[in-house]
């Protein structure tokens, strides 16, 4: 299969290189026709990294701006010929390939109605980092908010995030999956559209995995492939925390309605509550984030 990878960077010269590098040893068994790297105006040297690596069909788009990870996507798509590719790999520039990675994905994505390919992530340390979702509902973030999301992941379906290990050892269909690595068929791009640019950050990739869905796509975990992610601030960061729990509730009563929006929203409020406290500062900022008029009442 003929892949593009595509990067999104924002500040990530320190880890784009070793990104890269692992492209040529990740690509093994499938054609890497193209890199994109799409820089949401940097303040370091990303553009300065990325040529430093070699032997890579690498190109660079700069957006002026810092436009979000959706905006970048969209920017770095735009410049490929996708009459030329297959499919189109979207890693987060903390990511490292392993030998042969993108392979698996790519064979997942030849049996039909499979649109959106993910790989088992794992830490720097190579522990399982839990990334698969499974359909977000009023009675999860309910479970969630009274026993919390690792505990409800490990119990059958209670929770959203699956967080059990074993689920991690078979392939599977599921609702959607982390944005850090995707690999999409260029067969659902055309029918799926561009990713949403409503979201800055977070809640993107849940909505592009549910957009493919309702058109009969499927986003299909492949535990052969395997990427190491290092993984972004928003587990110690208040305002990204905050951000992702916000974009959360918008996007459930977008698809939703008014109605399970507001109690999908009010779950959410009381185990954010409950955190905050117990005394977790990032839970402090995303209940105060929550209390904001503007979390429950923008649907678009």
């Amino acid at each position: 299969m003929r892949v593009a990878v595509v990067i999104v960077t924002y500040n990530s010269a320190d880890v784009l290189e070793g990104c890269l590098r692992s492209l040529a040893e990740g690509a093994r068994g499938v054609e890497l026709a193209a890199v994109v790297v799409a820089d949401n105006a940097s303040a370091d040297d990303c553009e300065v990294v990325a040529k430093r690596v070699e032997d890579l069909p690498l190109s660079t788009v700069q957006l002026g701006r810092n436009a979000g990870y959706a905006a970048a996507i969209n920017a770095a798509v735009d410049t490929l010929d996708l009459d030329e590719l297959d499919a189109v790999y979207v890693i987060n520039p903390d990511c490292r390939l392993l030998p042969g990675s993108i392979a698996p994905l790519a064979r997942a994505l030849r049996e039909p109605h499979r649109g959106i390919a993910v790989p088992y992530m794992v830490n720097p340390d190579g522990s399982l980092q839990p990334s698969l979702r499974r359909m977000p509902t009023v009675g999860r973030a309910v479970v969630e908010a009274i026993i919390g999301g690792d505990l409800a992941g490990r119990l059958g379906p209670l929770g959203e995030l699956v967080t059990n290990p074993r689920e991690y050892e078979r392939p599977g269909a599921f609702a959607w999956a982390t944005g850090a690595a995707m690999l999409m068929s260029v067969a659902a791009m055309r029918e799926v559209g561009p990713w949403d640019e409503s979201f800055f950050l977070y809640s993107e990739e849940t909505e592009y995995c549910l957009r493919a869905a309702d058109k009969g796509w499927l986003t299909w975990y492949e535990p052969a492939s395997v990427i190491e992610h290092i993984g972004g601030d928003s587990g110690t960061n208040p305002a990204l925390a905050a951000l992702l729990i916000v974009n959360k509730v918008k996007l459930f009563r977008r698809r939703r309605g008014r109605l399970a929006g507001g109690a999908y929203y009010l779950a959410v409020l009381l185990g954010e509550g409950a955190r905050a406290l117990a005394g977790r500062k990032i839970s402090k900022a995303s209940f105060a984030a929550l209390l904001r008029p503007s979390t429950v009442m923008t649907a678009s």
